[in-house]
C-alpha cells in the first residue's frame, strides 16, 4: 500500500475537500458542455439537411416554369413553404411562383404567395421585393389602402425610390395629387443619393430618373 509523507497527506486532503465542494458542478458543467456540442453539431446537422431538401424542390419550382408547368411549381412552392419555410428558398420560391400565377391570370394565388413572402421571408431583400410586387397587384385591383399599408415600412435603400414611386402611382389613384407630388420627389431625391457616375448601374438610374421626372410633369407645378 503507498505511504505519503505528511505534506502529500495534507495536498490530498485539500483536494478531497475541493472535489466535494465543486465536484458536482464540475460534473454537470462538463456534462452541459458536451450536451451542447452534440446539439449544435445536431443542430447544423439538421440545417444542412433542411436546406438541401428545400434546394430540391425549389428546383423543381424553377423546371416547372421553364416547362410552362405554372400548377406543379405552384404546388412545389407551396410544400417548401409548410415544410421548409425557414429556408431562403422558401421567399425565393414563393415570388416566382407568384409571378406565373399573376402572369397566368391568378391574382389572387399570387397576392397571397406575395403575402407570405412579404411577412415571412428569410431575406429582408426578399421581403421587400415582395411588398413591392404586393403593392402593384393591389394598385392593379384598386386595393388603394392596403397597397400603401404595404409600402409603408421603410425598405432597404436600393429600394427606396421605386417604393416612393409607387406610392406615389396609388395616390394618384387616389386622386390624391399633391401627396403623389411629394412622393414622386421623395424618390428623385432617393435615386439621386444613389447614382454613381460612369457606370452601366448609374446610366440605367439617370433613364430611371426621366421617368421619375416625366410622374412629377404630368402632375404639373405644385401650390
Amino acid at each position: 500500500m503507498a505511504t505519503f509523507d505528511l505534506e502529500e497527506q495534507e495536498q490530498i486532503a485539500g483536494l478531497k475537500t475541493w472535489w466535494k465542494m465543486y465536484g458536482n458542478l464540475i460534473t454537470t458543467v462538463i456534462v452541459a458542455a458536451a450536451v451542447a456540442t452534440v446539439g449544435w453539431n445536431g443542430w447544423n446537422w439538421w440545417q444542412r439537411n433542411q436546406a438541401a431538401k428545400a434546394s430540391m424542390l425549389f428546383s423543381g419550382v424553377q423546371s416547372g416554369l421553364a416547362q410552362q408547368d405554372v400548377k406543379r411549381a405552384r404546388e412545389l412552392a407551396g410544400e417548401l413553404i409548410d415544410k421548409y419555410s425557414g429556408t431562403a428558398y422558401a421567399g425565393l420560391a414563393a415570388l416566382l411562383s407568384a409571378k406565373a400565377q399573376a402572369d397566368g391570370g391568378d391574382v389572387k394565388s399570387a397576392q397571397a404567395q406575395l403575402a407570405w413572402a412579404a411577412d415571412n421571408a428569410k431575406d429582408s431583400g426578399v421581403r421587400d421585393l415582395a411588398r413591392l410586387r404586393l403593392a402593384t397587384l393591389l394598385l392593379d385591383d384598386n386595393s388603394y389602402d392596403e397597397a400603401l399599408q404595404r409600402l409603408a415600412a421603410e425598405p432597404a435603400a436600393a429600394f427606396w425610390p421605386r417604393f416612393n414611386e409607387l406610392r406615389g402611382d396609388v395616390l394618384v389613384a387616389q386622386g390624391k395629387r399633391e401627396e403623389a407630388r411629394a412622393a414622386y420627389q421623395a424618390a428623385l431625391e432617393k435615386l439621386k443619393g444613389l447614382l454613381v457616375d460612369g457606370s452601366v448601374e448609374a446610366r440605367a438610374r439617370a433613364g430611371y430618373q426621366e421617368i421619375l421626372q416625366a410622374k412629377l410633369d404630368v402632375l404639373g407645378a405644385g401650390k
